[in-house]
């Protein structure tokens, strides 16, 4: 299970050192992509398949947005012998990425972050959101 926070500086060159810990999870190739609330995520192969194959089923018209989104910034990443991931400027700019990363662990995948929208993302869902959250799901 994918479970923890890392933060990580990005190199000149827009690679991130991507924690071992979830390297080992991920395995030697996965996707980098454009995610909802302004992040990157990251997702195992088999993962990533699972939810192009749901989409494609679910018909074309009604996903064609999300899939867009999904597909068009998506980059294989093969971690290099220091175990960098190389993020293409758009993929960092989308989640607004400059030199501070924060990579958390979230079950199945990863999420990216710059420092500022991760903070706010937790202010929110402390503002009463992760109540409401936990109440729908009856935990």
């Amino acid at each position: 299970m994918l479970i923890g926070t890392y933060s990580q500086k990005l190199d000149e060159k827009g690679r991130l050192n991507f924690p071992v810990r979830f390297r080992d999870e991920m395995g030697d190739q996965f996707y980098v992509t454009c995610w909802l609330d302004e992040c990157l995520i990251a997702l195992p192969a088999a993962r990533f398949e699972q939810i192009f194959a749901r989409l494609t089923e679910s018909g074309m018209v009604k996903n064609r947005g999300l899939r867009r989104m999904l597909y068009a910034g998506a980059v294989e990443a093969v971690p290099d012998k220091q175990g960098r991931i190389l993020l293409p400027p758009p993929l960092r700019e989308h989640a607004g990425l400059d030199k501070e990363v924060v990579v958390i662990g979230v079950g199945d995948c990863v999420e990216l972050w710059d420092p500022a929208r991760w903070k706010a993302m937790q202010d929110s869902m402390r503002s009463g959101d992760m109540a409401a959250a936990m109440e729908e799901l009856d935990l």
